[in-house]
C-alpha cells in the first residue's frame, strides 16, 4: 500500500488558477510590508539571527506552530490519512509527541546556554573551530532535507492548483523557482525579526483555515464522527496503486493498523525506525531550536513550548478529520486523490474544492502557499546564520569580523541556500512531504540530538566524542537514505528507473540514532582524559540550570 504515496499523470483539473494565484499574492503583499517594516528594526546580529530577543513566550509560540506546521502537517499527514487510514495519523502522534522531548530536555537549557545557533552550545565547552564546523555541517545538512520536503510540497500545490499536469516538468520547475524566489526576499529582508512576523500570520491563518475546513466537513456529516468514518470506508472498496499489478482492496482497513505498516515484519521495522525518528527528531531541529534564542528568558522559551503544543495539538486532530474527509467526500475517494497532480498531497485541495468551490479552494491553496513560504524562509534564515555565524565567524574569521560583515555573509548565503532548495524541489517532486520531512527528522535524531544531550548533560563529555556523534550519525543516515527505497527501487522512489535500495529500510532512524548516541561514548572514551576544560563545563551546568550569567551571551 506504501506504493499509493506517489501520484499518476492523469490530469485533474480544479478550481481557478487566477483566482488562487490572487489569493496568494494578496498574502505575499501584505506579509512583504509587514516584513519590510519588521527590517527597520535590524541594527545588530542579535536583530537579524534573534529578533533582538523582543518576542514573548505566547509570540514565540504561535511562531514555533508556524515554523512547524508545515507543508507536511497540512498536505502530507492529511493525504497519508486519506490514503492510509490509521497508519498516516501515526505521522501525527509521532510530530506531536515530538515535543515533549523538546519540552522537557531541551527548550529551557539551550536558551540559558546558548546565543544565537546550535553551534553556540555545542561548542561551549569544547574546542571552538572543529565542533562549530561539525554543528554548521549538520545544521545545513538538516536544512537540505527538510527544504526537500517544503519545496516537494510547493511542486504539489502548483501542479494541482495551477493546472499544471505532471508530465509538465518546466511548468511545475517555474512555479516552484516562484515560490522559492519569495521566500529569500523574506529572509534577506527582514531576518529573524520578519520571519517571525510571517510566521505569526501564517500560523493563525493556517489554523483558521483548518479550522473552518474541519467543521465544515463535519457539519456535512451532522458533527458525527462516525458517519464520516462509516462514509469512508464505504465509497473506497478499492484502490490501485501506480505500478501495481492489481486493485488492493480498502474498506475496513483504513480504520486499523497495518494499512501501510503491518503487512510484513520488515514494514512493522520500518514504522518503529519511523516512529523513532519522529519522537526524537523534534528536539534536534536546528530551525526550531534557533526559535528559543527569539524570547528574552528561559521562563518565555518554556512557555513557547507550551504554547507550541497547543497549537500543534489542535492542528494534528484537525487532519485527522480533513484526511478522513477527503477520503469520504472527494469524488472517486482515495483513487482520485493518488491520481491527481501532486499525488497524496493533494488531498485538501480536492476536498476544499469538493466543498466550498473555486472561492474555498483558493483560499485554502493560498495558505498552504503560505505555509510553504513560511517554513522554507524559517529554514533558510536558520541554515544562513550557522554558517555565518559558526563557519566564517568563528572558524574561518576566529571571532575576529565585524557584525555588519558576518550579516552580510548570512544574506549571501540565504541566496544560496534559496538556488539549493528551488533545485531539491524539482528533484523530489510529488514525493509525499510528511514522509520527507520524516527523513528530515532522522537526520536531525541522528546528527544534533545525541551531541545536545550530551553536552548539556554528561561531564565527562569531549570534543572528540561530539566530532565522533556528529559526523557519524549524519554520514551513516544520509548514506542508509541514499541506499534506501526512499531514493530508488521502487515505483515511488525519487530516482525512476535506478534500483540501488541495498539498505530494506525507508527510514533509517533505528539504526542511525543510537549509532550517534554509541559512537558519543566511544569517542569520548577514546580521547581519555583530554575531556577539556572543567570549569568550563561547570559554568555551562550552572547556566544551563539556572540562567546565570546567559544575559552576557547576547551577542554583537
Amino acid at each position: 500500500m506504501s506504493g499509493v504515496l506517489a501520484g499518476s499523470s492523469t490530469q485533474t483539473e480544479v478550481g481557478n488558477p487566477v483566482l488562487t494565484v490572487a489569493v496568494f499574492g494578496l498574502f505575499v503583499l501584505v506579509t512583504l510590508v509587514v516584513v519590510f517594516r519588521a527590517s527597520r528594526g535590524n541594527r545588530t546580529t542579535s536583530d537579524y539571527y534573534a529578533a533582538g530577543r523582543a518576542f514573548t513566550g505566547p509570540q514565540n509560540g504561535v511562531a514555533i506552530a508556524g515554523d512547524y506546521l508545515s507543508a507536511a502537517s497540512f498536505l502530507g499527514i492529511a493525504g497519508a490519512i486519506a490514503v492510509n487510514g490509521y497508519d498516516g495519523f501515526l505521522f501525527s502522534i509521532g510530530f506531536l509527541v515530538a515535543w515533549l522531548v523538546a519540552l522537557l530536555l531541551v527548550a529551557e537549557l539551550l536558551r540559558n546556554t546558548g546565543t544565537f545557533t546550535m553551534g553556540d552550545v555545542l561548542s561551549f565547552r569544547m574546542r571552538q573551530r572543529p565542533v562549530r564546523a561539525a554543528a554548521a555541517t549538520s545544521t545545513l545538512v538538516v536544512s537540505f532535507f527538510y527544504l526537500l520536503a517544503q519545496m516537494a510540497g510547493a511542486g504539489a500545490l502548483v501542479a494541482l492548483l495551477l493546472q499544471i499536469p505532471n508530465d509538465n516538468p518546466v511548468g511545475q520547475s517555474v512555479a516552484i523557482a516562484g515560490v522559492g524566489l519569495v521566500m529569500v526576499v523574506y529572509v534577506l529582508v527582514g531576518g529573524m525579526k520578519g520571519t517571525t512576523w510571517v510566521q505569526i500570520i501564517k500560523a493563525t491563518l493556517l489554523l483558521v483555515g483548518a479550522g473552518v475546513l474541519t467543521t465544515w466537513v463535519l457539519g456535512y456529516f451532522g458533527f458525527n464522527l462516525s458517519a464520516l468514518l462509516g462514509r469512508a470506508v464505504g465509497v473506497n472498496p478499492a484502490v490501485t496503486a501506480p505500478g501495481a499489478l492489481q486493485a488492493t482492496p480498502l474498506g475496513e482497513r483504513l480504520l486499523v493498523p497495518g494499512l501501510q505498516y503491518g503487512s510484513t515484519t520488515l514494514s512493522k521495522i520500518d514504522l518503529l525506525s519511523l516512529g523513532l525518528a519522529l519522537v526524537l527528531g523534534t528536539a534536534g531541529l536546528p530551525h526550531i531550536l534557533m526559535r528559543f534564542y527569539t524570547v528574552p528568558d528561559a521562563r518565555e522559551a518554556r512557555r513557547s513550548v507550551v504554547w507550541a503544543i497547543w497549537i500543534i495539538g489542535t492542528f494534528y486532530l484537525f487532519t485527522l478529520v480533513l484526511g478522513y474527509g477527503a477520503a469520504a467526500l472527494v469524488p472517486g475517494g482515495v483513487q482520485r486523490i493518488v491520481d491527481s497532480p501532486g499525488g497524496t498531497n493533494s488531498a485538501v485541495p480536492l476536498l476544499a474544492y469538493r466543498l466550498g468551490g473555486e472561492l474555498l479552494l483558493g483560499v485554502i491553496g493560498a495558505v498552504a502557499f503560505a505555509t510553504i513560504l513560511a517554513v522554507v524562509a524559517g529554514l533558510t534564515i536558520t541554515a544562513s546564520a550557522s554558517f555565518a555565524h559558526d563557519v566564517y565567524a568563528n572558524v574561518i574569521r576566529r571571532g575576529s569580523t565585524s557584525p555588519d560583515k558576518e550579516v552580510r555573509v548570512a544574506r549571501t548565503t540565504a541566496l544560496a541556500v534559496g538556488v539549493v532548495a528551488i533545485a531539491a524541489g524539482i528533484l523530489a517532486r510529488n514525493q509525499n512531504v510528511a514522509f520527507l520531512v520524516a527523513l528530515a527528522f532522522a537526520v536531525a535524531a541522528s546528527a544534533n540530538l545525541p551531541t545536545i544531550l550530551y553536552s548539556l548533560f554528561w561531564k565527562r563529555f569531549n570534543t572528540t566524542g561530539a566530532l565522533w556523534s556528529i559526523y557519524g550519525g549524519l554520514i551513516s543516515c544520509v548514506c542508509l537514505i541514499v541506499l534506501s527505497p526512499a531514493v530508488s527501487g521502487r515505483p515511488t522512489s525519487m530516482l525512476k528507473g535506478a534500483d540501488f535500495d541495498v539498505f530494506p529500510l525507508s527510514n533509517p532512524g533505528l539504526v542511525s540514532i543510537p549509532l550517534s548516541f554509541l559512537l558519543g561514548v566511544v569517542g569520548t572514551l577514546v580521547a581519555g582524559r583530554r575531556a577539556g576544560d572543567a570549569r568550563r563545563q561547570a559554568e555551562m551546568e550552572v547556566r544551563a540550570l539556572t540562567g546565570a550569567g546567559a544575559e552576557r551571551a547576547t551577542g554583537h
